[in-house]
């Protein structure tokens, strides 16, 4: 299985001029191509790392600074331009046989459904950067004065100054891995997670003696100990907590007040005291004024443990909730993107009828067998490799006979998903990593951050004001 998944994942290549620069999303020829014959910036990571973890760094080294390239082009969406530090969403290859000349085609929304531009995109391009020079020691290319204006051109635009009294990202619906409506409009616990590691990776590898560089580490610090003091205080949830929103009084006002966002304890949905077990927590999807979204999604707690956004403890009682609500989560094909699924008038309104995400399909609780690699290296960050073998092997029963599947549908994950791609390269790829993890441990440095200790340490919410 091994070795066929590598075979499939060799012939997704894609090459500009000889040179491969990336994986095409899937290889499935029956389906309409769509964008599938396209190389996409958060697809590629799993399959950069399953090369990096087998000592091939060429197509990745090539890969980004494509992408670099590519953020150099002016975007323009109609009458409107996008901020200079935007990544692609996507980009693929055009090769002219008469000519014998290959162009390069850029989507940064413009072509997307629902014209969103990915915030995500510049995220993963500086976390993959950091991985390349974890893994090769090849310090060069981060030090390359393209690859340092690159970084600060993400920073600038994530880092600018606004109305928001929050550190955190406000993002539209569809600009992360949940690509279409699914009411996570706000603060996307995804893209909270992925904003955190990418600047925690910048600091990693931004020149400090270069013109300006001081003042923007500076920046890069202040919003980490904001952000990482807000997911770690508002966006948490664990029974203890969960009892607490229940007793909220609202209407409350000044720096004393213990329900900031005037959440009313009357929109708890249900299913989250069943759910929430006596042991374990997770940050939650979204926090904004007046709202929660209790719903579980797995990208954003797995980045929150392999960046040390969420403390020793919280990484401990997110695995924790896992291995609780195992049949919920992971079910019979890993793993849910997210929990519960909406559906009713609900999905009606939140999605508007997107006949894709009904209801345990696709993003809105469909499983994504590309999310073990994430499992996987969380569980090796907290010391429980047997919960990653167990999901690996469950995987591992179907996924090759089904085709290497794009996505499943079902309460359990028990069918191929109904509008789901065959040769989905990054289940193939998420599945290699996985594995890979699993045989040796030390690839995890490449995606995982230990704990800041000069971070502030995790406050009351009571308490919040004398900070």
């Amino acid at each position: 299985m091994i070795g066929e998944a590598w075979e499939h994942l060799r012939r997704s290549i894609v090459y500009f001029r000889g040179n491969p620069v990336g994986t095409i999303a899937a290889n499935d020829s029956v389906e309409e191509v769509l964008n599938y014959n396209q190389v996409f910036v958060r697809d590629f990571v799993p399959s950069a790392l399953a090369f990096l973890m087998n000592g091939e760094s060429d197509i990745v080294k090539n890969f980004l600074l494509k992408a670099l390239r590519l953020q150099a082009w002016e975007k323009r969406i109609d009458n409107f331009t996008l901020g200079q530090g935007a990544m692609p969403a996507s980009f693929k290859v055009l090769h002219d046989p008469v000519r014998r000349t290959d162009t390069m085609v850029a989507d940064f929304g413009e072509s997307a459904i629902g014209r969103v531009a990915p915030v995500d995109s510049g995220f993963w391009w500086i976390i993959l950067l950091r991985a390349y020079t974890r893994s090769t020691g090849d310090h060069s290319l981060a030090d390359m004065p393209d690859c340092q204006r690159g970084i600060k051109l993400i920073l600038t635009l994530c880092l600018a100054e606004g109305f928001d009294t929050f550190p955190t990202l406000l993002c539209a619906d569809g600009c992360c891995m949940v690509d279409r409506r699914m009411g996570i409009y706000g603060y996307p616990i995804e893209i909270q997670a992925l904003f955190f590691m990418a600047l925690r990776c910048a600091k990693t590898m931004l020149k400090q003696e270069a013109p300006g560089n001081k003042e923007l580490l500076e920046r890069i610090d202040k919003r980490l100990n904001a952000l990482s003091y807000h997911m770690r205080n508002y966006f948490w949830l664990d029974h203890h907590q969960l009892n607490s929103i229940y007793r909220y009084k609202t209407e409350e006002y000044s720096h004393t007040a213990v329900n900031k966002f005037n959440v009313i304890p009357e929109s708890i949905p249900d299913w989250v005291f069943d759910f929430m077990p006596m042991r374990g927590g997770y940050f939650i999807g979204n926090v904004s004024p007046a709202r929660m979204d209790f719903r579980w999604f797995l990208l954003g707690n797995c980045v929150a443990i392999l960046s040390s956004m969420a403390t020793s403890e919280q990484a401990e009682a997110i695995m924790d909730l896992i291995e609780e609500r195992w049949e919920d989560l992971v079910g019979e094909m890993p793993l849910k993107i997210s929990y519960p699924a909406i559906e009713g008038h609900e999905w009606r309104i939140v999605t508007g009828f997107d006949p894709k995400n009904t209801r345990w399909s696709y993003h809105n609780g469909g499983s994504w067998p590309v999310l073990l690699w994430l499992l996987t290296a969380a569980c090796v960050k907290t010391g429980r490799p047997q919960m990653a073998r167990r999901a690996i092997e469950q995987a591992e029963q179907r996924l090759s006979l089904d085709g290497w599947p794009e996505y499943y549908d079902g309460k359990l994950g028990r069918y191929i998903g109904k509008q789901a791609r065959k040769l989905q390269t990054w289940s193939i790829a998420g599945y290699l990593v996985a594995k890979m993890l699993l045989e040796d441990p030390t690839h995890l440095g490449m995606v995982s951050l230990d704990e800041d200790r000069n971070m502030k340490t995790l406050m009351t919410r009571s308490a919040s004001w004398t900070v």
